[in-house]
C-alpha cells in the first residue's frame, strides 16, 4: 500500500462521488430499521446539500497509488440546519453555540481498513474541528446496524445521545471534546 491523505476544497468535492455512493449502499446492507430510507440517498442528496449548508466544510481523501479508497467529510454548520423535514437530529435548545461541529460522513472501502486509516481520517476532522472556538458541541451520526462505526466513535471519546426516526439513526456527542479528551 502506497496510502496519501488530500485535503479537497469544496470545488473538488465530486472526487467523493463513487465513495459516498459506496457509503449509502453499505449502510442499506447494514440497516435492520428502515433500511428503505437509504433508497433516495446519495452524493446529490446528502453531500452536496450539505456542503452547500455549512458554514465551513472539510473533506480529506485517502488514496492508495492514486486510486481513492476512502474519505471523511466533516462541517461547521448552523444547529438550525439539524431541524429538517427528514428529522430533528438534537434538541436545539441543548447547544449553547449558533454553530454545531459534525463528522457527517467517513467512509473507507473495506480492504483498507484495519490499517489504522479511520483512525487518521479521525485525527485530522476532529483537528479541524478544533480550530472553531464557537464550537463546543460535536455530533456524529451513525445509521444502525453499524455497530462497528459506533463502537469505533465510542472508543475515540464519543458517548451515545440518543436515538432519533424510531432508532434508524444513533447520535453521538461529545459537548467538551477537546476538554476531555486527548486527539490521538
Amino acid at each position: 500500500m502506497n496510502l496519501t491523505y488530500e485535503v479537497l476544497s469544496e470545488k473538488e468535492m465530486e472526487a467523493c462521488r463513487d465513495l459516498c455512493n459506496e457509503l449509502m449502499v453499505f449502510q442499506k446492507s447494514k440497516a435492520f430499521i428502515k433500511p428503505e430510507l437509504f433508497d433516495g440517498m446519495n452524493f446529490d442528496t446528502r453531500m452536496v446539500p450539505s456542503i452547500k449548508n455549512a458554514a465551513h466544510n472539510y473533506i480529506v481523501v485517502v488514496k492508495d497509488a492514486g486510486k481513492t479508497v476512502g474519505y471523511v467529510y466533516s462541517n461547521i454548520s448552523p444547529k438550525k440546519t439539524y431541524s429538517n423535514e427528514f428529522a430533528t437530529f438534537f434538541d436545539p435548545t441543548t447547544v449553547a453555540t449558533e454553530m454545531v461541529g459534525c463528522l457527517s460522513q467517513f467512509y473507507i472501502q473495506e480492504e483498507y481498513r484495519q490499517y489504522g486509516v479511520g483512525s487518521v481520517l479521525f485525527k485530522m476532522a476532529m483537528e479541524w474541528l478544533q480550530q472553531f472556538d464557537d464550537v463546543q458541541d460535536y455530533f456524529i451520526f451513525v445509521s444502525n446496524g453499524n455497530d462497528n462505526a459506533l463502537e469505533f466513535y465510542k472508543r475515540k471519546g464519543f458517548s451515545v445521545s440518543h436515538d432519533i426516526l424510531d432508532g434508524f439513526i444513533t447520535v453521538l456527542r461529545n459537548k467538551e471534546y477537546f476538554e476531555n479528551e486527548s486527539v490521538s
